[in-house]
């Protein structure tokens, strides 16, 4: 019988760079019992796949020598996600329904149902929301952490900034009194070192007990030994102390990329006002459940996920969706966590605890994201471990070949062979990619633009065609009143009488009718007697008149329609509008037209993408009559008509004849195609199904953000691209210059830390992308 697989996570301190990741992965991989082990430098997390029952408990003391602390973040079975239950309250708009034709009069509702929308399956017990401390106890204590952020704990107590500033006073009261006193100045140069190079040396030693003798501690520590041997001492204290100050602004850039998703989840306040016995008490904002009602004050950030229940403002979401003005919400409307509230007193009914808001979700979606390797980084990290024992090779044959068989001077060859080490050091190379990788994510997820992992991220951008859905993606997702029509009244009344009919009524075309009269102002009379027709439409006594509003088919059987009024409603229906008649005591009073109607940006939205060089197609099971009118307005290509299957087949089809396809729709209706696609994208407003299904998610549904999606993959690649090209070009130029003699142990240093440096802050370019 096999062994049940459980997954561990843990909190990394004192991890920077990939070369870090590196070993932590290789001593957590060689405990009995462990599948996998996998490393995030951006999320500064360790994941252990390993059989039930294995003990970890030694890892943290294996780590420790290493200069890393480990804290458990959470362990939970893999691939046993246990059940939990969303409310549909959190649905933002209405997804996957195309929108049919007006029930009343024998048209089809069935296309409104969203009995489907259930989240039951969406498992957040693994979730692990909470803060961590950034290192254990047992890292505290160790001067010598490596790479703990910058600043971590108190600025005086982050022990790498210790070590470079003693590191730094040795060499400079080396470098003074040498001046003062020759004769002592090489052993005070060698005692400058040692204060460096013995923390160095001791993590180099540890990592080769473990099996991994070609680190770049190794390569430092065999550089300055060897320097102090040829009679460089002084060099080889200014190695040592600049290899610590190129380790601490490494430490400062990876906090960089992780601040930015701490900064979000800090958003979120930590305290709330929530009803108790009829008064509004303040409590923690972790303790409030689900059903809770909460008081939002004007100015207050709102403590959690929820639907208004009364109060009507302007909310700055600019935070969570980058809209950059304020939002006028009301009664009914759903609010995110971490958001601003503007100048009324709202009650929110809460709909997700802390561990599951919105802002929960995105930090846990990025940190996942981090933790997964994209392909070009997979690459990378196979090509270091062949290319750093290639250097040492490379290093001991410049020192030993020129003295041996062309008798050159043993201390000058030996001396470039050392150079070459240094010059050779992966960092620069190895962090090049997941630096870049790290900061596009995180750049993404301030803007809505959640991508799940470096794959997708890379593969957003060689997409050559986009397949949107088109309601809830190009759509609202609901229907709106387009035309009121007034024939025997004027049109006011036939609204005001509509609506009476549709009082109550949770259908989305009365709805949409209800929603109109009360944005006119109209005050509505009441209807008795009221009855549905079945598949005609509904009838009753509004005003002591027999009023009936229905289909153009069922109304026609009780009203005659003269040819202009059904060339009128011709044109209507053309445009993909759903008609209703209003009669009212046998007479046609008027008509009113209805249509799911575009979102705001989505003709913006697609010019976008033609901009990038996309081909754009929309894939409906609409009506294509409908379909076709919205097809027109946006200016789009349309396939209407189409079943799930007939959605995944085109996908599947365009991928054959070699496209890069991305499939944007609402993640239930669409699941085929989105899984068929080489990118699925969910449309959402922070919901599950806009975060969970798909490989990427909009979070604010703007049909805009899918170029910005795709731009931004695109800037990352470059980013990366010039990162290789930096760090590969600076160690061609130095080790020819080294061997030719121009440069020695000095530049080498640089050529190695300075370049690990330029390439992370050449990375953090892409977080200080504020586009919208």
């Amino acid at each position: 019988m096999t062994a049940r697989e459980v997954q561990t996570r843990y909190r990394v301190s004192g991890m920077d760079c990939a070369s870090c990741a590196a070993k932590i992965e290789a001593v957590a991989s060689r405990l009995d019992g462990v599948v996998e082990a996998s490393v995030s430098v951006a999320a500064a997390t360790l994941v252990v796949r390993h059989v039930s029952g294995a003990d970890l408990s030694t890892l943290p003391a294996r780590l420790k020598p290493m200069g890393y602390g480990l804290s458990l973040a959470n362990a939970a079975p893999a691939h046993t996600p246990t059940p939990v239950s969303a409310p549909e309250a959190d649905c933002g708009h209405d997804h996957g329904s195309e929108l049919g034709s007006h029930g009343h009069g024998g048209q089809d509702h069935a296309g409104h149902d969203h009995a489907d929308h259930q989240h039951t399956d969406h498992d957040h017990a693994g979730h692990d929301h909470s803060e961590h401390p950034g290192r254990t106890a047992s890292a505290a204590r160790d001067d010598h952490a490596h790479g703990a952020e910058l600043g971590e704990g108190g600025l005086w107590s982050n022990g790498k900034l210790r070590l470079t500033l003693a590191s730094g006073v040795a060499f400079a009261a080396a470098f003074l009194a040498g001046l003062i006193l020759p004769q002592v100045q090489t052993p005070l140069f060698i005692a400058a070192m040692l204060v460096g190079l013995v923390p160095i040396a001791r993590r180099a030693f540890a990592a080769a007990a473990v099996g991994m003798p070609f680190t770049i501690e190794t390569l430092m520590t065999i550089a300055a030994v060897g320097a102090v041997i040829i009679g460089a001492a002084e060099e080889a204290a200014a190695v040592v102390f600049l290899f610590l100050v190129g380790e601490l602004l490494e430490g400062f850039a990876a906090g960089r990329a992780r601040d930015g998703i701490k900064a979000l989840a800090a958003l979120v306040p930590k305290t709330a006002f929530v009803v108790r016995g009829g008064d509004f008490v303040e409590v923690p904002a972790a303790q409030l459940a689900v059903g809770d009602t909460i008081l939002a004050r004007p100015g207050d950030r709102i403590a959690a996920d929820g639907a208004i229940l009364a109060g009507e403002g302007g909310i700055d979401e600019s935070m969570v969706t980058g809209e950059s003005a304020p939002v006028t919400k009301g009664v009914g409307a759903n609010v995110f966590a971490g958001t601003v509230n503007g100048d009324a007193a709202l009650t929110v009914r809460v709909t997700a605890t802390a561990e599951d808001n919105t802002i929960a979700r995105v930090v846990k979606l990025v940190e996942e994201a981090q933790e997964s390797r994209a392909p070009t980084e997979r690459l990378i990290d196979r090509f270091s471990r062949v290319y750093t024992p290639a250097v040492v090779v490379i290093g001991s044959l410049v020192a030993t070949i020129p003295p041996l068989l062309m008798g050159g001077d043993w201390g000058e060859w030996v001396y470039k062979g050392l150079a070459i080490l240094l010059i050779g050091c992966p960092c620069a190379l190895v962090i090049s990619t997941p630096a870049a990788i790290a900061s596009g994510l995180s750049a993404g997820a301030r803007r809505g633009l959640l991508l799940k992992g470096g794959a997708v991220l890379e593969t957003a951008g060689k997409v050559t065609t986009v397949c949107l859905d088109k309601t809830g993606t190009l759509t609202e997702g609901r229907p709106k009143v387009t035309d009121v029509i007034g024939l025997a009244l004027p049109d006011q009344d036939v609204l005001r009488l509509a609506a009476a009919l549709e009082g109550g009524s949770s259908h989305p075309l009365a709805k949409a009718i209800l929603e109109r009269a009360a944005a006119e102002g109209l005050t509505i009379p009441a209807a008795r007697d009221g009855r549905a027709l079945g598949g005609k439409g509904v009838t009753g006594l509004v005003e002591g008149r027999d009023v009936f509003l229905g289909s153009v088919a069922a109304g026609a059987a009780r009203v005659a329609l003269d040819a202009q009024i059904e060339v009128r409603l011709t044109g209507l229906n053309d445009e993909g509008k759903t008609v209703s008649l209003l009669i009212v005591d046998d007479t046609l009073a008027g008509a009113i037209a209805m249509r799911d109607e575009p979102r705001a940006d989505a003709a913006a939205g697609l010019a976008a993408l033609k901009t990038c060089g996309l081909r754009t197609m929309m894939l409906t099971g609409d009506n294509p009559r409908t379909a076709a009118a919205i097809g027109r307005a946006l200016g789009i290509e349309v396939r209407a008509g189409l079943l799930p299957e007939d959605k995944q087949r085109i996908v599947s089809e365009l991928k054959q004849r070699g496209e890069v396809v991305a499939k944007v729709g609402d993640g239930i209706n669409d699941a085929p195609a989105l899984a068929a696609a080489d990118i699925g994208i969910a449309m959402g407003g922070g919901t599950d199904v806009a975060l969970e299904t798909a490989d990427a998610a909009v979070l604010h549904g703007r049909v805009r953000d899918i170029a910005g999606m795709i731009d931004l993959s695109r800037r990352t690649m470059s980013n990366i691209r010039q990162n290789i090209g930096l760090s590969l070009g600076l160690k061609a130029v130095f080790l020819v210059t080294t061997v030719a003699g121009i440069t020695g142990l000095w530049p080498a240093i640089l050529a190695d830390t300075g370049a690990t440096v330029l390439v992370t802050a050449n990375a953090l370019r892409l977080l200080g992308d504020r586009s919208r």
